[in-house]
């Protein structure tokens, strides 16, 4: 059996992609992410769960597990809570989750909602002590004079358990909604972004944060943007960057100055005014940011295009791939359903030779960066039967529609597909469909 490479060309790639569907909850899910190894998968919902799902391995006997996620773990990591200064609710929703890189054989994960961000051990436990002095097997204490003699503990085998303890809650540092938390390079440190603010913490302090970055203009009235995404680099322990609801990203050293409100560099496409209207404002904010694995690139994401700029150009991205540009003549229409506010993530592929995001109609978009080929794929529970293949899907932007094509009228925009993620190493894609996880392996040759 060979194992395709993770190098290969979407089209390759999609075309033998066999799917694997992972009944979920009735709740939306709101974070989807491969931990450094890609043997674990960890989705969030609305509802403040995390259900970690673990790679079956590969056997000779069973050579279809390939790729297969089962539940590993699922635990309820945020509760519902009031703001009673404010008088505001808090809702329990998992607005994004982190791992950390594997230290030991306990693995560690951050999850945030709106306001207050948990560190969680994910650790096996397949052995118990018995055998206590004091208490009995049940856990009673018992009569110390009725113990007449002494024994030594022993560590019996028993059925595996899944444990997940908080090891750390970072809380009271935010004033608005948390959207990107993202650990550095150093493995000590992380950021966490709000609206206006993004904060540097440590991984072993609770009671307080460092704020790197503040927006807020004196005057609220005043205010013209609003902070969207942030992450740091993946390989530079001082770098990082954030964009904007006005469709720009600022790249920040932290070695330059304590407040990083001064910028390093300013990455921003100027705008045709030819193709300037009412909804450009709207379109142009960056929904996603996210740094190659080399660091050498950035991917950003906007309503109706993802780019890829080269950290040494700023003037412009080096490269342009349209997601859905038929929606264009759509925009008043999603402008009233509110569908154009919409934040759509995006993703590398292990070698960066590749992107994945997401669209309507449960639709995902893959993009090869050598031969600039793209496709549309459709997750469906048709497509999600074992071994299935999924079928490249097109959608017709008028006059006479072909026998496959989707007419642009007919998608369907309640169904949306804003998070995704790739794995770190294989050809393995997850793919959140409302409230459905997807998860898309190569074809096994």
């Amino acid at each position: 059996m060979t194992k395709k490479s993770h190098t290969v060309n979407v089209p390759d790639l999609v075309s033998g992609i066999h799917s694997v569907f992972c009944p979920f909850s009735a709740d939306i899910i709101s974070t989807v992410e491969f931990n450094y190894s890609g043997d674990l998968l960890a989705t969030g919902d609305k509802g403040g769960r995390v259900v970690i799902f673990q790679h079956e391995q590969e056997s000779k006997n069973r050579p279809q597990l390939r790729g297969e996620y089962n539940v590993y773990s699922t635990f309820q990591s945020h509760e519902p809570e009031f703001d009673y200064l404010k008088s505001l609710e808090i809702e329990e929703k998992i607005n994004k989750i982190r791992w950390l890189p594997q230290q030991n054989a306990a693995h560690f994960l951050l999850s945030t909602n709106d306001k207050t961000i948990k560190l969680w051990k994910i650790s096996e436990r397949d052995k118990r002590a018995e055998g206590y002095n004091l208490k009995d097997e049940d856990g009673r204490l018992r009569d110390p004079f009725r113990i007449t003699s002494l024994r030594v503990p022993v560590l019996m085998p028993m059925d595996l358990m899944v444990e997940a303890s908080p090891r750390r809650i970072f809380a009271n540092a935010h004033t608005y909604h948390i959207n990107s938390i993202s650990v550095n390079s150093d493995h000590e440190t992380y950021l966490s972004a709000d609206d206006l603010r993004i904060n540097l913490w440590h991984l072993e302090i609770t009671d307080r944060s460092f704020n790197i970055v503040d927006i807020k203009p004196a005057n609220m009235e005043e205010l013209t943007e609003v902070i969207t995404a942030a992450e740091c680099h993946p390989l530079q322990c001082n770098v990082f960057v954030y964009s904007s609801s006005k469709g720009t990203i600022r790249l920040c050293d932290m070695r330059a100055a304590a407040l990083c409100d001064r910028h390093s560099k300013f990455f921003e496409e100027p705008e045709d005014p030819s193709s300037r209207s009412f909804f450009s404002e709207i379109i142009s904010s960056i929904s996603d940011v996210k740094f190659s694995h080399s660091g050498r690139y950035m991917m950003t994401r906007d309503y109706l295009s993802v780019k890829v700029w080269d950290l040494n150009m700023e003037n412009r991205p080096v490269e342009t791939y349209q997601v859905h540009e038929y929606l264009r003549s759509k925009l008043c229409s999603l402008y009233e359903n509110d569908c154009i506010f919409d934040k759509f993530e995006c993703c590398w592929n292990g070698s960066d030779s590749a992107i994945m995001t997401g669209s309507y109609n449960n639709f995902f978009r893959m993009f090869d960066r050598n031969t600039r080929r793209d496709i549309t794929l459709e997750a469906s529970r048709e497509s999600s039967k074992p071994r299935a293949t999924l079928k490249p899907r097109k959608v017709s932007t008028g006059g006479k529609r072909k026998k496959d094509e989707i007419s642009v009228d007919s998608l369907d925009f309640n169904k949306k597909i804003l998070h995704t993620a790739w794995h770190p190493k294989d050809n393995v894609i997850a793919v959140a469909a409302t409230n459905n996880l997807y998860i898309f392996q190569d074809k096994i040759n």
